[in-house]
Formats: C-alpha cells, sequence, structure tokens
C-alpha cells in the first residue's frame, strides 16, 4: 500500500502533458511504455454493468459517464479522472497506472470516490499484445478470492472498448460484469 500512495502523491502532482519520447530497449525487446498514449484525452462512455456479480445475473444496467487522461512521470504513467453515471449512486473515481520499464508492464490501481481512503488492491498487471491490452491479478470479492482482468481492445483513434471480468475459479471460467465504450471528444 505504501508504494501505492507514493505514486498516487507523484500522479496528482504532474500536471497534464504529451508523450515522452520512447524507452531504449535491447534484444529486440517490444516497448509497452507507449500501450496507453491511445487513451490520452477527454472521453464520453457508455457502461454496461451487471447488476449483480458472480450471481448468475444477467440484467445490465447501462448509464453514461466521462474520462479524461494524461501522462505522467515523464511518460512512465497516467492518471485519469473518470465521472461514473451509475443510476442512484452517482460517483467519481480516477485510474492510476505505472510502467515498469525492467518487466514491460503496466500495473493500474483504480480509487472510487464513494470511498477515497481505499485504493484497490492488488493492482491489476499486464500490457498489450497485438493491440489488445490484457491485465490481471488476484484479489477478494464478496470474501472469496477471485481473479480480475481488465482487456482492453477495439481500438481506434477515436474509439476504444473495455472489459472487466471476474473468474472465481484461478480462470478456468470468466465473467464479464462491465463493459465500456470509449467515445473521444474533440
Amino acid at each position: 500500500m505504501k508504494a501505492a500512495a507514493v505514486f498516487l502523491a507523484a500522479a496528482l502532482a504532474c500536471e497534464p502533458a504529451g508523450a515522452a519520447a520512447p524507452i531504449a530497449t535491447g534484444n529486440n525487446m517490444v516497448d509497452h511504455a507507449h500501450d496507453f498514449d491511445f487513451l490520452i484525452g477527454k472521453w464520453k462512455v457508455h457502461h454496461w454493468r451487471l447488476s449483480e456479480r458472480l450471481a448468475n445475473s444477467h440484467d445490465w444496467i447501462e448509464f453514461d459517464g466521462t474520462s479524461q487522461l494524461w501522462m505522467t512521470l515523464d511518460g512512465r504513467g497516467t492518471v485519469d479522472d473518470n465521472y461514473v453515471g451509475l443510476p442512484g449512486d452517482p460517483y467519481h473515481a480516477m485510474s492510476i497506472r505505472g510502467y515498469d520499464s525492467k518487466t514491460q508492464t503496466w500495473a493500474i490501481w483504480w480509487l472510487d470516490g464513494r470511498n477515497p481512503h481505499v485504493m484497490g488492491e492488488p493492482p491489476v498487471i499486464g500490457n498489450f499484445q497485438n493491440g489488445v491490452g490484457m491485465f490481471e491479478s488476484d484479489d477478494i470479492f464478496n470474501g472469496k478470492p477471485i481473479r480480475t482482468r481488465y482487456t482492453w481492445s477495439k481500438i481506434t483513434k477515436s474509439s476504444a472498448h473495455w472489459e472487466q471480468a471476474f473468474s472465481p475459479d484461478g480462470g478456468k471460467t470468466w465473467e464479464t460484469n462491465w463493459r465500456m465504450d470509449f467515445t473521444r471528444v474533440e
């Protein structure tokens, strides 16, 4: 938690900026430092969220929101500010991302404005391969161990798609419980 708090403090102190210069890599490694460059700027977001997670629910709640992302840490981090227009319980939240050039992976934390003293732990970790970003972690949901996965896909200059899925069985089966379509605001 201490490392996440330090990262959060550094991220919040930064002003929005453009992407940094590429990192020099050896051994023909793919440099994932710019995986989130596509997300810089302002977005309208359309959400679909299951009414209940890991409860065999098929009832989706639809709502709108907004997001704005900027680079931090000289291009090795991002912060986004989000409005989530959940019916009956709208809130603000933020994602904080940090890039580790040694492992070529990003760590993503979620901070929910309804409970701002608790940063989503542990972060999901991963990177992009062939235009799809996969980020996973072990977590706890309703007192039980789960695997959490974020997936970024369908990325263009003006749109992107994000999904969250939970697995109660170590990744054998997955339930997608939240989807978002992003549309760039000019």
